[in-house]
């Protein structure tokens, strides 16, 4: 009695590995419309860690100047037109780096959201000021 030997399979079939391509593309677009909300969420939350870093380093300027500063300049060496430039306890702040994406923070004195203090601002995503997506220290869940 002879028994037939099946043939060995030795390899994966077109079909097979293609299916397992088409499962890994549908898995890696999932898993990239998951990480790019995330991204955009962190961004919005580091500007918004950011804006109230320096949003009090301002008011301590404020403290020791009696008067808010008239650029952000001033929070990193003394303003030329200081009343009493020895009350200048800075710098406040190492560098003012640009929002998370790549635009600079703005800044009024007195500004338009609070016209008894001052605003600072970041552009928001879009880059565009006066949008809905601008995050300034204006908005009470911010900050």
């Amino acid at each position: 009695m002879l028994r037939r030997r099946r043939p060995r399979r030795r390899g994966f079939t077109l079909m097979e590995v293609l299916l397992v391509m088409v499962i890994l593309v549908i898995l890696g677009s999932l898993a990239v419309g998951v990480f790019t909300g995330t991204r955009d969420r962190a961004n919005i939350d580091a500007a918004t860690a950011q804006i109230g870093l320096i949003k009090s380093q301002i008011d301590l300027y404020n403290l020791n100047m009696n008067a808010y500063p008239s650029t952000l300049d001033d929070l990193l060496q003394v303003p030329s037109e200081a009343a009493n430039p020895k009350k200048w306890a800075g710098p406040y702040i190492e560098a003012l780096r640009p929002d998370p994406w790549g635009n600079e923070y703005q800044f009024a004195a007195p500004g338009e959201h609070n016209p008894n203090s001052f605003d600072f601002w970041s552009y928001g995503p879009d880059g565009t000021d006066g949008t809905d997506d601008d995050i300034g220290n204006w908005e009470s869940s911010s900050l």
